[in-house]
């Protein structure tokens, strides 16, 4: 599928997440099969944009293309200026925030808040639409609350602004991340316009991405918080759709060598201090459901140096092979269980 004038090599992406789609782990994930990624969501007020977290989140040196920038604000005419800096600044596509639920967020009237106001979200696609000559995506939920679902009439607004992508969270503001991603809204936006709709929301496997492209008709679906530790989900995936067979679960070896390239990138990218830091989230991420991971993230949160934790990192994936050629989820909780 296209977003403008870029063609992607599949229809299954990465979504934006704040605090973990970082450089190093876009890069890494599109290595693994993502079709698309797009930046965690940057500040749109220019007193943050010589900030060093906006500075990072805005950064996509060396990153495969298209280069996409999340924005984030509540002020029509901050967002078309924060649009065109990203462009200048080599942002092939921006991508417009009204989806993030979290309170500190939606405090400031942005993210998903701005649902509660139609006209400025009116008033917000035209402006970065019209600001900038890059293709202006927009990614958000279903409504404020279950009463309130407008999803729709969003939908119909965006089509008329001429945004080139819709990328709809199956969820509203007040469900937060809990209960289940209901699809029947995003299959009624789907119906409704003719823009691509990506479907985003619980897609945790290969099978359960199929179910929702065939229930929704969308041309995408965006996996979030299955990434997490699993960057490899992206090309089980596409396999999956495109040949109705499932992938092995990746090497020892290869996992154990994607560890040390993705944490080299990120104290890289990080510095040490805090690359050290940021990382063990990752780190426990990828250590989830096998043998001896609890136990070892736990002495691992301890360390104190980017080279003891690599080490430790490496000892633990080499450890990993005594049980088999390729990883063993979930042995750890079947020894449990017995």
């Amino acid at each position: 599928m296209n977003i403008g004038p870029h063609l992607l090599r599949n229809n299954v992406f990465v979504a934006p997440m704040a605090g973990v789609t970082d450089r190093p782990f876009r890069q890494l994930c599109k290595q693994l099969g993502a079709g698309y990624a797009v930046s965690e969501m940057a500040a749109s007020d220019p007193r943050l944009w010589a900030s060093e977290k906006t500075s990072r989140r805005i950064n996509h040196e060396g990153e495969m293309e298209p280069k996409a920038v999340q924005i984030a604000g509540a002020d029509p005419a901050m967002l078309a200026a924060s649009a065109k800096f990203n462009v200048e600044r080599g942002a092939q596509i921006i991508d417009i925030n009204m989806g993030c639920p979290v309170k500190k967020v939606c405090n400031s009237w942005c993210g998903s808040a701005l649902l509660q106001n139609e006209k400025l979200v009116g008033q917000i696609l035209d402006a970065v639409v019209g600001a900038v000559d890059v293709p202006v995506t927009l990614k958000f939920r279903t409504g404020w609350d279950r009463q309130n679902k407008n999803a729709l009439t969003i939908a119909r607004m965006a089509e008329a602004a001429g945004i080139a992508m819709l990328t709809l969270h199956g969820r509203t503001r007040a469900d937060g991340y809990s209960g289940d991603a209901e699809y029947d809204t995003i299959a009624a936006v789907k119906a409704a316009v003719s823009l691509p709709v990506v479907a985003n929301g619980d897609i945790t496997s290969p099978e359960k991405a199929r179910l929702v492209l065939a229930h929704t008709g969308a041309d995408a679906v965006m996996v979030g918080r299955a990434a997490q530790g699993r960057p490899w989900i992206f090309r089980e995936i596409d396999h999956f759709l495109r040949t109705g067979e499932h992938l092995p679960p990746p090497l020892v070896s290869e996992v154990r060598a994607l560890m040390q390239e993705h944490l080299r990138a990120h104290y890289a990218f990080y510095g040490d201090f805090m690359g050290l830091r940021t990382a063990r989230k990752h780190i426990g991420w990828y250590m989830r459901d096998l043998e001896g991971g609890e136990p070892f993230r736990q002495r691992m949160n301890r360390l104190e140096s980017c080279e003891e934790q690599l080490a430790a990192v490496d000892a633990f994936f080499e450890s990993q092979a005594a049980f088999g050629e390729r990883l063993q989820y979930g042995l750890a909780a079947h020894k449990l269980a017995a």
